[in-house]
């Protein structure tokens, strides 16, 4: 893979900077090729530039045209440009970005190096596999504990659907999906929710810039029903669709082998973005009982941008809606039964033993 490395992956869609998050995909690309030389700029020119463009991205593709007129991010949006006055090198110029954005008034925001155009990063993201180790099946007694770390890869795809064949064949008298560090990722999220579904159920709907720029209200049960459901399950095809149409409607639909026992899920305030839709839905559906503390609140859909300097921007472009309980970026959900999350997994065992 050359060229790739582990600034080329900082900008997942629906992934978020967390060390913790990204260990898995590092163990993956670390070994990959050395970045290239930064090529000889003028930092006068150069930097003005991106940050430029930078804010004309933001202003074109951000999902809620709103949201760039409060007086928070256009503080962020002017220093910015004071940031691309007075950056000298690529690295001053990303860590100072990052340090803006540390407080940022919406998640789902990072600048990299790139080292591949945005289209070719998307395809080798709906190929990837991360090495393995992305979910984990154990046992206490006859309760399945199923650790998911990240919604990443093809291969914590198959982690999933064969640790819920290996439930069913077990035949579990209890499941404990544990997501307290699971950051998101992508689409291991299906199978994760599909195979304790006895029915479809819809759990939420996308809505980007063109639903918030025609409607000052939140989209409605009747909104979501007006579109089919959003079945390309690719991160290339859902970058593209989530930006372009007003509403994506999410739904998730039964798989088998279908486990119909309880199921706890575990969370924490690490719990983000793709992992909180898994929650969420599972929510929606009435199949959970959730342990521990109150999720991130990152619940946005980003996409990457190629801009000017041989940079990456992702920036979100849909806000999420659950059917059921509203908008979940700043707020997080709340779990059913509140303790510490290192508490989580023994309060679990504890209802499950009773």
């Amino acid at each position: 893979m050359p060229g790739w490395n582990l600034k080329t992956i900082v900008g997942l869609s629906m992934l978020r900077e967390s060390t913790r998050h990204f260990a898995l995909i590092v163990l993956l690309l670390s070994a990959s090729v050395a970045s290239n030389a930064d090529e000889q700029v003028d930092p006068k020119t150069h930097y003005p530039s991106v940050a430029a463009a930078i804010n004309t991205k933001m202003r074109t593709y951000h999902y809620d045209p709103d949201e760039l007129d409060t007086h928070e991010y256009l503080r962020i949006e002017g220093a910015i440009s004071a940031l691309g006055k007075s950056a000298t090198s690529d690295e001053q110029f990303t860590e100072g970005f990052r340090e803006i954005w540390s407080g940022g008034p919406f998640s789902h925001v990072t600048i990299n190096k790139a080292q591949q155009s945005a289209d070719d990063l998307a395809d080798y993201l709906d190929t990837l596999r991360i090495g393995g180790g992305g979910a984990s099946l154990r046992w206490h007694d006859n309760v399945a504990i199923l650790t998911v770390n990240t919604m990443m890869g093809l291969d914590t795809i198959e982690e999933i659907d064969a640790a819920y064949a290996t439930i069913a064949e077990r035949d579990a008298s209890g499941l404990i999906i544990d997501l307290r560090e699971n950051g998101g990722g992508a689409f291991a999220v299906l199978p994760l929710v599909s195979h304790l579904l006895a029915e479809p159920v819809d759990a939420g709907v996308f809505v980007s810039q063109p639903w918030n720029s025609a409607h000052d209200r939140e989209p409605t049960k009747a909104d979501l029903e007006s579109v089919e459901p959003w079945e390309g399950w690719s991160i290339k095809t859902f970058w593209a669709d989530v930006q372009t149409n007003p509403v994506t409607r999410i739904s998730f639909s039964p798989v088998q082998p279908v486990f119909d026992g309880p199921v706890y899920v575990l969370t924490s305030k690490h719990t983000a973005s793709a992992a909180e839709l898994a929650t969420d839905a599972l929510r929606v559906a009435a199949r959970v009982t959730i342990i521990g503390e109150r999720t991130a609140g990152e619940m946005l859909s980003q996409t990457i941008f190629d801009i000017p300097g041989g940079f990456h921007l992702s920036l979100p472009i849909a806000d999420y809606y659950s059917v059921a309980h509203g908008r979940i970026e700043g707020v997080g959900i709340k779990p059913d039964i509140a303790v510490e999350a290192a508490q989580a997994l023994d309060t679990a065992l504890e209802i499950l033993k009773n």
